[in-house]
């Protein structure tokens, strides 16, 4: 009896040690060049007491964090959102890279993992910055974008969206499925100018595979999903984007108007 070919699921993207460059020296390369002598200790720590998790396919990659650090400095920014925290990776290198007085709302349904993070942000002394909500994200943003204040004119007070504009940079790495949802509500949420930024966007190469035979069914829906965002985001004329192929795969959008 012929046995079946095994099938490539998500949990097979995290096998990988060559990243997207399919090349694991070059790879190791970046990494032990530019990536990890400037990795903060408490990163360091955070990352390999991630890799020890049943799900440590979901840690940000190391090579990420330096770009977003310095997208959040260039963008001056002060106040951010993050959807998809798991132990906090990519929520520490934002925390780090604020200014005192910076703040992130961060979003996950699973607050047990973000536990496992916790007292590195104690330690490097940016717990303050962070206010987690253990929630799926569409409710967060749309309550988010109901908020009103009230703006004085004359004798009368009138209602004004509390949080619109109000965020300067916002890093998706939650449900997929939901990405080009959260993208509308982002648009509103975030400043003209401000940076979105999306994780996992080349799905491991596979959404420039035109045979997915060899996928299982999640990794099938996933890669349709990043397809189809991906000619969304390219065609949106409210953002100008930038796709690089560090990590999984990481789109940069900043918001024109």
């Amino acid at each position: 009896m012929e046995i079946p070919p095994v099938k490539l699921s998500v949990f097979d993207i995290g096998k990988a040690d060559a990243g997207l460059l399919q090349s694991k020296q070059l790879y190791q390369y970046i990494l032990e060049t530019n990536v990890y002598p400037n990795e903060a200790e408490v990163l360091k720590e955070l990352r390999e007491i991630t890799a020890s998790q049943p799900l440590c396919l979901m840690l940000s990659a190391a090579d990420e964090g330096p770009i977003m650090s310095l997208l959040l400095k260039l963008v001056n920014a002060k106040k951010t959102i993050e959807i998809g925290v798991y132990t906090g990776y990519s929520l520490l290198v934002t925390a780090l890279a604020l200014p005192k007085d910076g703040k992130v709302i961060a979003i996950d349904p699973d607050r047990s993992m973000f536990e496992i993070g916790l007292p590195f942000f104690k330690k490097a002394g940016v717990e303050h910055k962070v206010e987690f909500i253990e929630s799926i994200a569409l409710p967060v943003l749309d309550k988010l974008l109901e908020d009103l204040s009230y703006i004085r004119q004359w004798c009368f007070f009138h209602p004004m969206p509390k949080n619109e504009g109000s965020f300067d940079y916002a890093f998706v790495d939650g449900d997929k499925e939901n990405y080009v949802n959260y993208h509308e509500r982002l648009l509103k949420l975030v400043r003209v100018g401000g940076m979105i930024l999306y994780d996992n966007t080349l799905w491991s190469g596979t959404v420039a595979w035109e045979d997915d035979s060899s996928h299982d069914e999640e990794m099938k829906a996933i890669k349709d999903v990043f397809v189809d965002l991906n000619k969304k985001l390219a065609s949106d004329t409210r953002i100008q984007i930038s796709q690089l192929p560090v990590g999984d795969g990481l789109t940069m959008c900043m918001r024109l108007h």
